[in-house]
Formats: structure tokens, C-alpha cells, sequence
């Protein structure tokens, strides 16, 4: 992993957070929230962010930062496939 991926990673991280902060506390955000708040073009660029924000997320789990959902019920990252959302953690 570069020094360019780590700040990139860092950066997904704290954008998820901020998200959720600006929101209700039983808010959720998506990570494209996340991926286009830190892409800093105006095209579709901010997809190739999907995969690191996903993963931005799984780690936040595992800091019990947050929880990751789907049918609003928390999952675990691990068996989560296909469209996730992101929450505080409760």
C-alpha cells in the first residue's frame, strides 16, 4: 500500500464520520456519500472510491465506530454483499 492509498483510506474514513455527524443519529449514509465528498473531480471518477470507501467502513466497524446495514438491520462486513448503508454505532 502507497502513502497515496493511506491518506486516501484516511480521508474516506474521516468523510464517513463527518457525514454521520452532520446527520440525525439514526441517520445512515452510503458510501458513494463518502467516495464523492473526498473525489475531488466533477465527473463519475468518485466510482473508482467505491471499493476504498467500503473498506474505510468495514474498518470503522472494527473500531466500533459504526455499523454497517442492509434492510436496516446490522451486518457483518464480511458476509455484506451488494447495496450497504453506514450508522453511527449503537
Amino acid at each position: 500500500m502507497t502513502h497515496g492509498d493511506r491518506q486516501m483510506d484516511r480521508r474516506l474514513e474521516r468523510a464517513v464520520l463527518e457525514l454521520l455527524e452532520r446527520r440525525a443519529a439514526t441517520a445512515t449514509i452510503c458510501p458513494s456519500d463518502a467516495a464523492r465528498a473526498v473525489y475531488d473531480g466533477d465527473d463519475d471518477g468518485w466510482r473508482a472510491l467505491m471499493e476504498p470507501a467500503r473498506r474505510a467502513a468495514r474498518r470503522l466497524v472494527a473500531a466500533g465506530q459504526v455499523e454497517i446495514t442492509q434492510g436496516g438491520h446490522p451486518v457483518d462486513p464480511g458476509q455484506a454483499r451488494g447495496p450497504i448503508r453506514i450508522r453511527r454505532a449503537r
